[in-house]
This record gives structure tokens, sequence and C-alpha cells, in this order.
């Protein structure tokens, strides 16, 4: 759970997946990531982890973006299976067992929460749904993804998947999402979509400029280092030498 400047509604994120979690399983932990916040996010976190067991807290010294904060967090994590969860709440925490229920039918190594999902229950602006669509259909050309949302953050992984491909990722900031989904269709692994319920608590406007412009460079990026340079597998094999050398 990647937060910056969550403090206001940190604590209740927690506990309402706390609960669901207990609910699902005895062993389970929740890793939260404080990406650099400038409020009292730290002091929240610390706080709520004195309270509630299994809550291990992990603080950067300057926001980085969340793809670097979920790597963070990453190092942290024990368990076989692991949710990316936002720290906002939009979407429930109450819906992951849906999650789980999904993989083991599709059998499935990731299942991705999808806006554009026939089931999904969304209250989404007309202007985004365009811009979801146009987004979908250029990562569909350039990389022949089987899903159709790559930005929703809920998502549910085989650990081994994270631990192939995280380690040889770039991107730190927005297409984050994109590039860990494009890896793992890459090597092998198998993912699937998943309705969601979207609560939105803030009013969304319009996304600006500078931010479009931002993706489409970095999605770009993605395809030239796939595909042209081969840099993720360059990178997947030196690290699969350093580890038979160890």
């Amino acid at each position: 759970m990647p937060a910056y400047n969550e403090g206001s509604h940190l604590r209740q994120s927690i506990q309402r997946t706390h609960q669901q979690l207990e609910r699902m399983t005895r062993d389970f932990e929740i890793v939260v990531v404080d990406d650099g916040s400038t409020d009292n996010t730290a002091e929240v976190l610390d706080q709520v982890a004195k309270d509630l067991k299994g809550v291990i807290t992990v603080k950067l010294g300057q926001n980085q973006g969340k793809g670097h904060a979920l790597r963070k967090g990453f190092e942290h994590v024990t368990g076989d299976l692991v949710f990316f969860l936002d720290a906002d709440m939009d979407l429930p925490p109450e819906q992951m067992p849906g999650f789980l229920e999904v993989m083991e039918e599709e059998q499935a190594d990731v299942v991705i929460g999808s806006k554009l999902h026939p089931r999904s229950q969304v209250d989404y602006p007309m202007h985004r749904r365009f811009i979801s669509f146009v987004y979908f259909t250029i990562t569909r050309i350039l990389f022949g993804l089987p899903v159709r949302d790559t930005q929703t953050g809920i998502k549910l992984f085989k650990r081994e998947v994270l631990e192939c491909c995280l380690p040889v990722m770039f991107v730190r900031a927005f297409a984050h999402d994109l590039e860990l989904l494009v890896l793992a269709h890459h090597f092998g692994y198998r993912t699937v979509e998943s309705p969601v319920i979207i609560e939105y608590r803030h009013k969304y406007g319009y996304i600006l400029g500078g931010a479009i412009k931002t993706a489409i460079i970095d999605t770009l990026s993605i395809f030239y280092r796939l595909n042209i340079l081969g840099s993720y597998d360059a990178r997947r094999a030196e690290r699969l030498r350093r580890i038979h050398r160890i």
C-alpha cells in the first residue's frame, strides 16, 4: 500500500484493509510505504503499526513515484500472494476475495482490476473513459496485452511474477503499472481481469496535457527497451547469472 500525503484517512484505510484480511486468513501482512510524505502520514503510520498486528512500515526519504514505492515495499513482503492496493480507498478492500477466486478459476498468475470490465461498477467521467479506451488501444497495438485497463490500483500477483519482473524495470512513475504488466506478459505469465467497484472520494478533473505527454513518452520508451534494445531480456539474463553464481 503506497501512501503519499494520505495522513487524513490512512488510519481508516489500513484498519479497513486489516479487517478484511482477518476475515480471509490468519496469515497476512500489510506493508505500507510512506513515499516521502510532507504531511502527518509518517506519524499516523507509526501509531497504526503499534495498534495493529501485521502492519509493516517502510519510509522513503523523498517522493520518487508510486512504482518506486511499490518496489521498495516488495522488499519487505514474505507472502506467496501479493496485493497492490491504493491507500485512498477508492477501491474497497472488500473486493479482494473476488480477485483470489478469479486467480484460482482462471489459473492466472496476475489478476488486475479493470474499470472497463463489463461487470465493473464505476462512475467514471466520459472524457476519462475516452482516454482509457485510447490508451488501451495503443498498448494493445504495441504490446499485445490481453487486458483493457492497466492503471487501476488494485492488483493481485503470485510472488514469482514480481520476483521476475520488478528487478528489471526502469519506470518509477505513471507507466510503472504498464511496464510491470508488459513484462509479466513478455515472460510468459498469464494475466486476467477482474471487475471492480470504485468509490471515488475526490472529484476528478481533466488530465493535464503534461501528464498525457509523460505517459506517451514512458509508453514508447517501454516499447523501445523491449523490442529494439532488448534491455529487459539482458537485465533478466544478467540477474539469473548473478543468482547462479551465488
